[in-house]
């Protein structure tokens, strides 16, 4: 996460079945407004691979598009609900134990493991700010899995 003096440019993406998602504002790319779940997403002439933060039968409202380490990493993340813009001194900042409900009992091997209805698969850090929990995702794990299984 890029910070400023000390303080962090974050977002709050909502999530639906896990704490809502703390991405850097500085990787959003783009936020559009989006109607339908879709698993591919045409973002300026580019074919992106959609991650969704719903149920599925939930309608979505946005799609956030997000820098990967290389062009062919981007992806989006399908939502609905506000994004909130958040300025956190990273002294507020604190790493929390996972939600017993969210995290994988068997740790080992969890590198390669990959699921999307599996939070732990996809969770770098649980942290909480003014007493809210977020989940930190692994977006390179993310966008490795979306890409690569593209194939």
């Amino acid at each position: 996460m890029t910070t400023n003096n000390g303080m962090l440019d974050v977002t709050i993406v909502p999530a639906v079945n896990q704490p809502d998602w703390i991405i850097p504002s500085s990787l959003i790319l783009s936020v559009d407004e989006s109607q339908q779940q879709v698993s591919r997403y045409d973002w300026q002439q580019q074919d992106l691979a959609v991650f969704h933060l719903l149920l599925q039968d939930q309608t979505p409202d946005k799609m956030v598009v997000l820098e990967g380490n290389t062009t062919d990493h981007r992806f989006a993340l399908q939502t609905a609900g506000d994004l909130r813009q958040l300025q956190a001194r990273i002294s507020e900042v604190k790493d929390v134990e996972t939600p017993e409900q969210f995290s994988g009992a068997n740790i080992e091997g969890r590198e390669e493991y990959f699921d999307k209805n599996d939070v732990s698969s996809y969770l770098y850090q649980t942290v909480m700010i003014d007493d809210e929990i977020y989940l930190v995702p692994d977006l390179d794990k993310i966008a490795h899995h979306l890409i690569d299984s593209d194939g």
